[in-house]
């Protein structure tokens, strides 16, 4: 799967839907978390986040120093906790909300492109770092 911008987002965006502003932070914050595309397929149908939780890889964290020029969206790279497990092939971003994983919803998939992924977890910190022209662009 090439890297991609979830259908059902796009939509949200398009309807103003409630949860798909990426200006929150904290509880209504924008995430990203690492996955096993062994367990987590990516599907263009997907639109929550629960679609994915069965492939998260360690604990997902929140992207700060977020900006919006133009409709190019890139933000501040992430460190992930050290933590030991499968590959982690992939990284999926996402909106929370006070809710349950069902409501949060899904913004993009990206397996290529994204320095440090794939990696094999030892136990060391993963810093993974944004593509240098921004994260993606609408």
């Amino acid at each position: 799967m090439a890297n991609a911008l979830y259908p059902k987002f796009k939509e949200a965006i398009l309807q103003h839907t409630a949860n798909s502003s990426m200006g929150g932070a904290g509880a209504t914050g924008v995430y990203a978390a690492l996955v096993d595309t062994g367990v987590y397929t990516y599907s263009a149908a997907h639109e929550f986040y629960s679609s994915v939780v069965a492939g998260q890889l360690g604990t997902e964290i929140e992207i700060g120093t977020k900006t919006f020029v133009n409709g190019l969206f890139d933000a501040a790279d992430v460190t992930f906790a050290g933590f030991v497990s499968v590959n982690a092939e992939a990284l999926v971003i996402f909106i929370k909300n006070a809710g349950a994983n069902t409501t949060w919803r899904l913004v993009a998939y990206f397996d290529t492109g994204v320095t440090g992924l794939p990696v094999l977890p030892n136990g060391s910190p993963i810093d993974v770092a944004w593509n240098a022209s921004g994260i993606f662009q609408l």
